[in-house]
């Protein structure tokens, strides 16, 4: 129903964690974005992390079957006094893409964000739900609907 859009999204965070956060700011893509998605019955749902990101800082798009989201850490400190001394949480841009696949309603998307974790609930297709067929019989003859 979901799939991923870079197939090496984790030789990157292992590339990041060996040459830290500071070298994945000289690379031209976005930092990563962890996620988790499951299903809840007639819905999928999708967990982003993104601890100390503000609401007004993420952007949800969905563009063909494309579902964008795209968000920004800011530094929460600067100023002549400020000296970091410990930089472990990455900065700047995070984006990530999921081709939601033709089961999934596009259209009704519904967003959450609580506690630095962005929830996303998308609800499937009526087109995709199982569905009974009734079955008529006139005769000898059998005509099934559907």
């Amino acid at each position: 129903m979901l799939m991923r859009t870079d197939p090496f999204r984790e030789l990157d965070r292992l590339a990041n964690q060996l040459l830290g956060t500071a070298a994945a700011g000289t690379w031209s893509h976005p930092n990563a974005m962890p996620m988790d998605a499951y299903r809840d019955g007639d819905t999928y749902v999708v967990c982003f992390d993104l601890p100390g990101v503000e609401p007004s800082a993420i952007e949800l798009e969905v563009e063909r079957n494309v579902l964008t989201v795209k968000a920004e850490r800011r530094p929460v400190h600067t100023g002549e006094q400020f000296e970091m001394q410990v930089n472990e949480r990455p900065l700047g841009a995070f984006s990530r893409q999921l081709f939601l696949g033709d089961t999934l309603d596009a259209e009704h998307v519904d967003a959450d964000y609580d506690a630095g974790v962005l929830t996303l609930r998308i609800p499937i297709a009526e087109r995709a739900k199982p569905r009974k067929i009734e079955i008529t019989a006139t005769g000898d003859r059998k005509q099934i609907t559907g």
